[in-house]
């Protein structure tokens, strides 16, 4: 990662932290509330260079929700609660990834780090995108802000994860770290909360 781009994640996620420190103690308070599981979800994802590392999510979903289902969340998912719904509806259940920022596992535009089981089948060529640091936020990640929707259509939605979805995402994000910038970046982000506001 670019010196000055490790410097804009570093300084960001501990202003983050620091200032959104009340409503993570009020997310926590209302999952705890909701079925007084765990408050947070961490799953082993594979990040730079394929290291594994833990993301750090608020948990949006029922505490065996594994042993339910698959990887994907597809639509309405039962497994999802009550409260998992609003979290998810509005992307708060990844404010906790603040904390992989500040520990450089991810960086705040990047990638969306993929699970092990699917990056078992990228091809030599979408391998590349594990040279990028993965992110909280990227091109794809708006395009496909409605995944769960989109898959809900389909007949098979984890084939149309593998066969379309994913190799799209890592196209769009080749593409991007061919010009991207601390300015492209801070684009990005700001699409990202427009997005969430509308």
């Amino acid at each position: 990662m670019k010196p000055a781009k490790r410097l804009f994640d570093l300084a960001a996620a501990t202003l983050g932290i620091i200032l959104l420190l009340p409503l993570f103690l009020l997310l926590a308070l209302l999952i705890k509330l909701d079925d007084w599981g765990p408050v947070f979800f961490r799953q082993e994802r594979v990040g730079y260079r394929g290291k594994p590392f833990r993301i750090w999510k608020f948990r949006s979903m029922v505490v065996n929700a594994p042993k339910l289902g698959g990887v994907l969340t597809v639509g309405r998912d039962p497994r999802i609660t009550r409260v998992g719904y609003w979290l998810r509806k509005f992307k708060l259940d990844e404010l906790p990834q603040l904390f992989n920022v500040f520990l450089g596992e991810m960086s705040f535009v990047g990638p969306r780090p993929e699970v092990a089981k699917y990056v078992a089948l990228y091809t030599p060529d979408q391998r590349r995108v594990l040279e990028l640091v993965p992110g909280i936020t990227d091109l794809a990640s708006i395009k496909y802000r409605n995944e769960s929707e989109v898959l809900a259509k389909s007949p098979d939605p984890e084939r149309t994860y593998i066969e379309e979805v994913m190799p799209e995402k890592i196209r769009i994000n080749l593409e991007y770290a061919c010009q991207a910038s601390i300015g492209s970046d801070l684009m990005v982000i700001l699409q990202t909360l427009v997005r969430l506001w509308r």
